[in-house]
C-alpha cells in the first residue's frame, strides 16, 4: 500500500479513489454526497460539530484520507473505508472511520456472508477478537458484516497511529434514517447497557485491553448534499 497522499483540489478528485467510480459516483448516492459534505467544510462538517458538542467531545480534525484501506487478518480483501480522519481531543489522538450512507445497507448479515471456509472463519474470528467480543460465530449471525470490519478498521488505525481513542461514525444522508435499526442493534451488541440510541450522538462502548477507548455514532448529513 502506497503511503504517499496528495491534498485534494476539488470534490471530483474523490471519484478516482472509488472501487467502481462509474457505478458509485452519482448524485443522490453516498460517495458523492460525502465528498461534497467534507470537501466544502473547514474541518468537520457542521452536523458533526453539533453532534460532538452534544456528546461533550472537543475534536480538532488533523487530516482526512478518502477511501482509506485497512488490512485486516490478511493482505487480501481490505476494508476500504469511505473516509479516515485523524483528529485530536485536547492532547490525545483519535482515529475516526467514516461510513457514508444514503439508502445502502451495511452489506450482508454475518450469517449470509459467512461460510465454513478457512479464510472466512479466520476473518470473523479476527474481527471478534479485535472488537473484544466474546461471542461465537453463531451468536453474531443476525448483525451486519460491514459494521464489524469498519469498526475494527478504526481500532487498527488507532493502533497504527498510537491514538488513544477509536471512533466509527455512520454519516448518513438518508432523511428517513434507513438502516438505523441495524446500526442500533450492532451498537447494543458492543454496549448492552444502552437503553436508547439516538441520532447525532456518539456513544462510548468500552475500553479495549490495549487501552484504546472505542466509540460509535450516527450523524445525519445535510440534505442539500444529496443534490450535488
Amino acid at each position: 500500500m502506497n503511503n504517499i497522499y496528495i491534498q485534494t483540489k476539488s470534490t471530483e478528485e474523490w471519484k478516482s479513489f472509488l472501487a467502481d467510480p462509474e457505478k458509485q459516483w452519482k448524485t443522490g448516492y453516498s460517495a458523492k454526497s460525502l465528498a461534497y459534505a467534507w470537501e466544502e467544510s473547514d474541518g468537520f462538517p457542521k452536523t458533526f460539530q453539533k453532534a460532538f458538542k452534544d456528546s461533550n467531545l472537543k475534536l480538532e480534525m488533523l487530516l482526512g484520507i478518502p477511501e482509506y484501506k485497512v488490512y485486516l487478518d490478511t493482505k487480501k480483501a481490505q476494508s476500504q473505508n469511505d473516509l479516515f480522519v485523524l483528529a485530536k481531543d485536547e492532547s490525545d489522538l483519535v482515529s475516526i472511520m467514516i461510513e457514508g450512507k444514503v439508502s445502502e445497507s451495511f452489506d450482508k448479515l454475518v450469517k449470509e456472508w459467512f461460510n465454513e471456509t478457512e479464510s472466512r472463519t479466520s476473518r470473523l474470528e479476527f474481527l471478534l477478537k479485535k472488537l473484544n467480543l466474546k461471542k461465537s460465530i453463531q451468536e453474531v449471525g443476525e448483525y451486519r458484516y460491514q459494521l464489524f470490519h469498519r469498526t475494527a478498521s478504526a481500532i487498527i488505525a488507532a493502533e497504527k497511529f498510537s491514538a488513544k481513542k477509536a471512533v466509527m461514525i455512520v454519516h448518513s444522508f438518508s432523511q428517513s434514517n434507513e438502516w438505523f435499526a441495524d446500526y442500533s442493534a450492532f451498537l447494543k451488541l458492543l454496549n448492552p447497557k444502552l437503553e436508547t440510541i439516538e441520532i447525532n450522538k456518539i456513544y462510548k462502548c468500552f475500553t479495549l485491553p490495549t487501552g484504546i477507548e472505542l466509540s460509535i455514532g450516527w450523524i445525519k448529513g445535510d440534505e442539500k448534499f444529496l443534490n450535488k
